[in-house]
């Protein structure tokens, strides 16, 4: 986006006023007893509030302002990412209604063997979270099951529970059909498959030790009995098909359309679907996205107004006072969201607000964009994973009926406070930076291809 040098505090009220619409509706709800208080409130109806305040408090005229809004809602990289996410909403409705989720869980529960239960139910998490690309989605399909086994066990519900809340934060920071993925790597310019990269190897000693400390400590007092479900292979592989086509590099649009395609194919010739309900489901893949849809399209334009105002200028400006360099500018980076999201309670939201700032960031300090991108969605996917009030956490917990609270939890949730220590550790320790070693970013490009 556009930025001009001019730098004005005042400019970031109207963001401001959004967060407080968004962040003041979920308190005043919560102190009411209002189940899921946090997310009554649309997000983009707080967005456009914002928006309306911009209008009274940036200055210039109506007509100067609603360009300015125009031309950051149409942002090539703004259609860009509201396109994948109606694509990626399509491909998940359509292997949805094939049976694909049911398949590939029940996949995982006949395979593993029952002693193993904790490290299980992660390991299947995580799997299901990376194919399909929805944290919460994961945790209601593997939820009421990790609250069944732990009981016939003799294992910790607060301790399985935990499982299964990393295995879902692991995908969603990583599947490369995520909302928080998608957002990470348009904002910053980078592809899908150079962000797995450096992202994988920041992610990937936080799971292997979140397994290891499974498997010591969470070995089950009663070993229940192991059981065949019902599981059809073929139905799991337009997971497997999306996963490998982008991570090798085939263009995002192609990889959801051809995933789509073969879900449809699938499910026609089993008899789940007809061509007229193939349709529907895509459709309501679509609209399943249109609260995220209209978000980013708003924050896109409410960011570039607030840019041209002088209002991002101002942030940078401040955080210039505390950065030194690279290095203090990624952690910089990692705090910005995680405290975004710990007021939004939206990992997505967290991510296309600070995106605009990470990337100038970026630009400014020489911090490769496809650790940016990681590095917002790692941080994002972290706090969202640990906060109280976070939609994972509540779906996850009411499968108890009160019985666990989340101060249980959070101290069980290894994989999560593993992750941030890998991230801080990778700062100071180039561990993860084969990638961006290997082919060096190339500073004077303006667009990349998806």
């Amino acid at each position: 986006m556009e930025n001009k040098k001019t730098s004005n505090g005042l400019a970031l009220l109207p963001f401001l006023v959004f967060v407080a619409i968004y962040l003041g509706s979920g308190i005043i709800l919560q102190a009411k007893g209002v189940e899921m208080a946090f997310y009554q409130l649309p997000a983009p109806v707080a967005i456009f509030c914002g928006i309306i305040s911009a209008f009274f408090i940036l200055k210039g005229t109506a007509e100067e302002k609603f360009d300015a809004l125009l031309e950051g809602c149409g942002n090539k990289d703004i259609i860009i990412m509201c396109t994948i996410y109606l694509l990626a909403g399509a491909f998940a409705g359509v292997s949805k209604a094939i049976g694909g989720v049911e398949s590939t869980v029940n996949l995982g529960l006949t395979y593993i063997p029952a002693q193993y239960i904790a490290v299980g139910l992660f390991l299947i998490t995580c799997f299901i979270s990376i194919s399909t690309g929805t944290s919460v989605g994961s945790i209601v399909a593997i939820g009421p099951i990790a609250v069944g086994l732990a009981e016939k066990s003799g294992l910790s519900l607060p301790f399985v529970l935990a499982a299964v809340m990393g295995g879902a934060m692991f995908g969603d920071n990583l599947s490369v059909i995520s909302d928080t993925t998608i957002a990470a790597t348009r904002t910053q310019g980078c592809e899908m498959r150079d962000k797995f990269r450096v992202n994988i190897y920041i992610a990937a000693p936080a799971a292997i030790i979140t397994i290891i400390l499974l498997l010591i400590f969470g070995r089950p007092e009663v070993i229940p009995p192991m059981q065949a479900y019902d599981y059809n292979i073929i139905k799991v592989l337009p997971y497997l098909l999306v996963l490998i086509l982008s991570l090798i590099g085939v263009n995002v649009f192609v990889v959801l359309t051809l995933g789509i395609v073969v879900s449809g194919v699938i499910g026609l010739a089993y008899g789940n679907l007809t061509v007229i309900t193939f349709s529907q489901e895509i459709f309501n893949g679509f609209l399943g996205m249109i609260e995220i849809f209209l978000l980013s399209m708003f924050t896109g334009g409410l960011a570039h107004m607030i840019t041209k105002a002088g209002g991002i200028q101002y942030l940078l400006d401040k955080i210039q006072s505390m950065v030194k360099g690279r290095r203090s500018a990624e952690i910089g980076i990692g705090a910005l969201v995680a405290m975004t999201d710990a007021a939004v309670a939206n990992n997505t939201v967290a991510i296309i607000i600070n995106g605009p700032i990470a990337k100038e960031m970026c630009n400014k300090y020489k911090v490769d964009p496809r650790r940016s991108a990681a590095l917002l969605d790692i941080f994002s996917c972290i706090m969202q994973g640990v906060i109280p009030y976070g939609a994972q956490m509540l779906i996850l917990l009411s499968f108890t009926k009160g019985t666990v609270t989340p101060f249980q939890l959070m101290p069980l949730l290894w994989y999560q406070w593993l992750l941030g220590i890998s991230a801080i550790v990778s700062m100071y320790i180039p561990f993860a930076d084969g990638l961006i070693k290997k082919n060096p970013w190339d500073w004077s490009k303006k667009e990349v291809n998806i």
